[in-house]
């Protein structure tokens, strides 16, 4: 299986796989030992190890943690989310597996409160977000001069698998516009979680109802290719299984002599390994055991290609120039920079007019605030010296209030005196007369 996948990510060049022009046969005379090349391949992947990382899309309840524990067989540990979060946050956990020789680097991001807002009109932006965020570290990494993606650790999303509630009608608005948003971007897995909560004639009518309305509102998901002869029956088949009914459980029940994981209800026991039961095995069979790489292939060759082409027409590259002729990566450079640096002069003598402009209106607030100003003090300063007359002209009338009342108190007083001296005369007569 090892040998298989790793053959299938080997590049061989449109030459080999046909006999064009300048391409010529020549038998082999011996053994020579080229043939060993995909063992070298094997050993070398394998001694380097793999990645794989998995989106789950879905909103809160469907299960999406106990799923995956189910489809790697553990427990992953990890610490307990809040969904009081007020919009959709993105919760990344990285986790070593082996499984025999083989390690593999497993990395689950967790969409937190996806579905739980009043308002989910904006509930996919988040994901769209660090789904870009992925694609571009790997691209500033493919751009660096000195390049280490032998040792990078790819954190692009290789499948999403999409939760769908097992309501039995149709698929929510959210749901279509979330998988509308994603199909371009990544591997989209539609699967009914909990697919036990409804009846089987429902699920039925309820899988034909997805695809359905997955079709007439033109929503891309993954579908597993048929282009390989050696998977091409099981992955045709398994196409028209989607989308995938699921149930998840990491408890283990009894059933005849041997241990099964099971969910148990009081009207009996749902298997999650019995295909008559759920989709579990088909789900891990094509995710896991046939078309891991595919998805990893499809990932770097459509997802990421598209997005990096488009990234780069808005940084200016292009293939061809409009004569038809290949663009040298100096010129479109050159060509690039020229017109960087002619707006950044534009920009720079808008920047410089504004700011004369913007002087010279600040100069003329100043003047006129001046003025106004000046006319203030001159207000004040005539308003002052008014209130300066009219206390000059107060005070000087109050002296002449105060010369004149000491005058009438002097001429009072010589009055007052001149009585005393009479007064005093005839007292002293008067005495004169009474002795004699």
């Amino acid at each position: 299986n090892i040998k298989q996948a790793v053959c299938s990510v080997t590049l061989v060049p449109d030459f080999f796989r046909s006999s064009g022009e300048g391409v010529r046969a020549v038998p082999l005379a011996g053994h020579v030992g080229f043939d060993s090349m995909p063992d070298q391949l094997v050993n070398k992947s394998v001694n380097r190890g793999f990645c794989f990382n998995i989106l789950c899309v879905g909103e809160t309840g469907l299960g999406k943690s106990t799923l995956m524990d189910t489809l790697f067989n553990t427990k992953f540990e990890g610490e307990p989310t809040q969904h009081n979060q007020p919009g959709v946050t993105l919760k990344s956990n990285t986790y070593e597996l082996q499984e025999s020789n083989v390690r593999l680097k497993l990395t689950v991001v967790n969409t937190v409160g996806f579905g739980d807002q009043i308002n989910k009109e904006d509930s996919y932006k988040s994901i769209v977000e660090f789904i870009d965020t992925q694609f571009e570290a790997y691209l500033q990494e493919e751009l660096k001069i000195k390049r280490t993606l032998h040792s990078y650790h790819d954190t692009r999303i290789h499948a999403c698998l999409y939760f769908i509630a097992p309501t039995g009608h149709s698929l929510k608005s959210l749901d279509l516009v979330t998988m509308k948003k994603l199909d371009s971007k990544v591997n989209i897995v539609p699967i009914v979680a909990k697919s036990d909560a409804i009846s089987k004639s429902e699920l039925a009518k309820f899988k034909i109802k997805i695809t359905s309305e997955l079709v007439s509102n033109g929503v891309q998901i993954y579908q597993f290719p048929t282009d390989d002869e050696s998977v091409a029956e099981i992955n045709s088949t398994m196409n028209s299984h989607l989308p995938f009914a699921v149930v998840g459980s990491t408890e283990e029940v009894k059933i005849g002599n041997k241990m099964v994981k099971a969910r148990q209800y009081p009207w009996g026991t749902v298997q999650v390994e019995n295909e008559n039961h759920c989709d579990f095995v088909k789900l891990r069979e094509m995710l896991i055991r046939v078309n891991m790489e595919d998805l990893r292939e499809q990932t770097h060759t459509r997802h990421y290609e598209l997005y990096r082409r488009c990234k780069l027409e808005e940084m200016g590259f292009k293939d061809t120039d409009p004569d038809s002729k290949p663009f040298s990566l100096q010129e479109t450079y050159e060509a690039k920079r020229n017109e960087f640096m002619g707006e950044l002069q534009k920009k720079e003598e808008e920047m410089r007019q504004m700011f004369v402009q913007r002087v010279k209106e600040k100069e003329a607030e100043l003047k006129e605030a001046e003025k106004e100003l000046h006319e203030k003090f001159d207000r004040l300063k005539k308003l002052h010296q008014d209130e300066k007359k009219k206390l000059e002209e107060k005070k000087k009338s109050l002296d002449d209030e105060v010369n004149m009342f000491k005058q009438k108190k002097t001429a009072a007083e010589l009055l007052l005196n001149q009585a005393q001296q009479a007064g005093g005369s005839t007292t002293l007569k008067r005495d004169k007369e009474r002795k004699k």
